[in-house]
């Protein structure tokens, strides 16, 4: 077809679309299809018989009853998808949103059918394109899992260039109209050292009134494009309905470019997301002829109460996958050390035995060596990654020699790696048909290049420097940082964005690889701290280290941040001990261990005995309380910091075990805290163990516990029963 013949072609199906839709909303028939029971969660499909449109709505089962009939609410597609040639939508979208094309409107029903629980809904177009949603649960999980699959069953090679891996509407049911001044979106912002800040804002605050003709495509998108998928917003979003008592909380699962979406045309609002499309996220994906692509797997839930209770329902989605590749060592929580913030990068086999002897009789059961092991005589540590060979001057007899040492002691050895990353003075720096390429260059950040994870040369380098090292050399423990990001992506024939998917796939692939070899290895996440805080590297991995804020009056802030996106036994926390430390900041340091992994680093081969006896005090604590640690439900109160470099106030969290036997409360003040400050408890309690320094007590009285004696910047944990 010549380009006028074209030209027309699209003005013909842009006029008839228009006509189609006019200004407004679409006047839409509705009609049940099915509805399905999934725990505590009701999932109802609708259909639309004019349109062919299918939508689904989902609503606490209990709260089923209150649910009414929205008014101007066009029914949301199941599927949120754009093919390349196909008409952008209208509404002066494009630049906001992707959604409500052409291809969406295309798409016809199919049918839908029930396959060992899982609801299988198919969709199609007229060239044969099919759109299969798939709506799973896992055993016991408060949530649902979504899953988006696109087959080609056309004869023509079709291009991608957004997709959804899910999409949510007409929110609220529980209200005919706008639900004016009652609906809020709470994010989760995330910054290096300052991950999980909750962000909320009224829809009216956002811009996401409908106008009068409901014409115009309101919408946000909040995305973050790299390797790094929790570096400005964690994948997690809530919309909180608080007339109604209701709230919605969605998650994305994978670890690279990733967009969610609020968007409002009418009386009902819209929650999608998926990979960051062509443009937030560079990313087209080409499917010939036959070919299907499946996008990322999302989380969704609903529940009676606020964001707290909702997101705490998605991280306890991730359980069994957690614990069903959890070595034995995990399984009671124990205490680790990690010798960085004590050698600051210069370790040796002298201070490993030294350190090692020492910590043997207090409790920890990992030793972790960090980052500096391999380091150059000349050139030092922090550039010289990708080579992996082991210090000889720093370790004369060998790295096994200091492995040996550690299990001695009755420890299990750890060993520091950044394995996807290359040094400028390392050689591998250069080997360029092993590295990532964007522009036909290698992707160089600072003094850092990406290894290609998917080049099976690279693998088998890998395998033999990190894997095999780790066997040959007796290490039990594995902690992989990541401290750069690759940004839009790198070379691929469909798009950068797709060539940083797949990276990121190698990546975790090569994580699964460790684990195959060696079975009951304990895997780290790391990622200058916080950054790869997702269900696709948690659900692989141990534990992650819940940020970089070690020696930071606001680690209790951030871990208690955390509790709404990781699950706390997996959250590896910091004290930081030095000799100089008051016992205050002991316990400040030790009190917010309980909010997650109990990890020890700094002098602590310097401490005086009175100091190991504030530490000791809190790892037996710890060690009681880890089973509400690793299952209970937390509240979180006091005063919400504005800075977290200059605190103020005081918080708590409260974490009731699942049975409700057992609950810990941990506190801190900050600069300006009251003296006494009262904890609302749930259940008839009482004081088992309270740990804190001398001047603090506490008691029970009218359902609340009260702590009184406290300074600024005091920490104290009180386990009840």
């Amino acid at each position: 077809m010549d380009q006028p013949e074209a030209g027309k072609a699209v003005a013909s199906r842009l006029i008839r679309l228009i006509a189609e839709k006019g200004v407004g909303v679409l006047e839409q028939q509705r009609e049940m299809l099915s509805s399905h029971l999934m725990g505590d969660l009701c999932l109802t499909y609708y259909r639309d018989p004019k349109t062919d449109c299918v939508g689904m709505e989902l609503a606490p089962a209990a709260r089923k009853k209150d649910v009414v009939e929205k008014e101007r609410c066009q029914l949301e597609p199941l599927v949120q998808a754009k093919l390349v040639g196909d008409i952008y939508p209208t509404g002066f979208s494009q630049g906001r949103t992707m959604r409500n094309s052409e291809t969406v409107d295309q798409m016809r029903y199919v049918g839908q059918r029930e396959e060992d629980g899982v609801i299988i809904t198919e969709l199609r177009n007229g060239r044969g394109v099919r759109y299969i949603h798939r709506v799973s649960r896992r055993a016991g999980s408060p949530c649902v899992e979504v899953v988006t699959e696109v087959v080609n069953g056309s004869q023509e090679t079709i291009t991608l260039e957004m997709l959804s891996s899910f999409t949510l509407g007409g929110l609220t049911p529980f209200a005919p109209g706008d639900a004016e001044e009652t609906l809020l979106l709470h994010r989760l912002v995330s910054s290096w050292s300052a991950e999980g800040r909750m962000k909320t804002q009224t829809l009216e605050e956002l811009g996401l009134e409908p106008s009068w003709a409901c014409s115009s495509a309101n919408s946000i998108r909040w995305h973050q494009t790299g390797s790094m998928p929790v570096r400005e917003y964690f994948p997690i979003a809530a919309l909180e309905d608080t007339a109604a008592g209701v709230t919605w909380a969605v998650e994305l699962t994978h670890g690279s470019s990733w967009q969610l979406e609020a968007y409002r045309r009418d009386s009902g609002l819209s929650l999608s997301g998926g990979l960051a499309d062509r443009e937030c996220g560079h990313w087209m994906k080409r499917l010939y002829a036959g070919e299907s692509f499946t996008a990322p797997r999302a989380v969704l839930t609903a529940c009676a109460g606020g964001a707290n209770e909702a997101m705490q329902r998605l991280v306890e989605n991730m359980r069994p996958a957690v614990e069903a590749q959890l070595p034995p060592s995990e399984r009671d929580m124990p205490v680790i050390f990690n010798e960085f913030c004590t050698t600051w990068g210069n370790p040796c086999q002298e201070r490993v035995e030294q350190l090692a002897a020492g910590l043997a009789r207090h409790g920890a059961r990992y030793f972790v060596i960090d980052a500096g092991w391999y380091a150059d005589p000349v050139k030092g540590w922090g550039s010289n990654l990708g080579e992996w060979i082991p210090n000889e001057g720093q370790f004369p007899r060998g790295i096994k020699a200091a492995a040996d040492a550690i299990r001695a002691q009755g420890m299990i050895p750890g060993l520091w790696f950044e394995l996807e990353m290359c040094g400028e003075s390392a050689v591998t720096f250069g080997w360029l048909d092993q590295l990532l390429q964007r522009d036909g260059l290698p992707v160089t950040n600072g003094c850092r290049r990406f290894w290609d994870m998917n080049n099976p040369e690279v693998v088998s380098y890998l395998e033999k420097r990190v894997i095999g090292l780790l066997k040959e050399n007796g290490f039990g423990y594995i902690k992989i940082d990541y401290n750069e990001t690759i940004g839009i992506g790198c070379e691929n024939p469909d798009s950068l964005g797709e060539g940083l998917r797949r990276q990121i796939e190698g990546t975790q692939r090569f994580f699964r690889e460790i684990r195959r070899q060696i079975p009951d290895i304990v895997i780290e996440n790391c990622a200058s701290g916080g950054h790869r805080l997702v269900p696709s590297f948690l659900e692989i991995t141990s534990m992650s280290s819940f940020s970089d804020a070690h020696e930071c009056p606001e680690i209790p802030v951030i871990a208690a941040n955390l509790h709404r996106a990781v699950l706390p036994r997996q959250s590896q926390i910091w004290a930081v001990l030095h000799p100089e430390q008051t016992l205050q900041r002991v316990h400040y340091q030790m009190a917010s261990t309980f909010l997650g992994r109990c990890c020890l680093s700094g002098g602590v081969d310097r401490l005086s005995e009175e100091q190991w006896a504030a530490v000791e005090q809190g790892i037996a604590l710890y060690h009681r309380a880890a089973p509400v640690i690793d299952k209970g439900f937390s509240r979180r109160g006091g005063d919400e910091p504005r800075s977290y470099r200059h605190l103020k106030g005081w918080q708590y969290v409260a974490r009731t075990g699942f049975e409700g036997e057992a609950a810990l409360v941990v506190l801190h003040s900050f600069a300006g805290a009251p003296e006494t400050v009262s904890v609302p408890l749930q259940g008839n309690m009482k004081i088992e163990e309270l740990y804190a320094r001398e001047g603090i007590a506490a008691k029970v009285e009218n359902g609340s516990l009260t702590v009184s004696g406290l300074k600024d910047f005091d920490g104290v944990a009180v386990y009840l029963t």
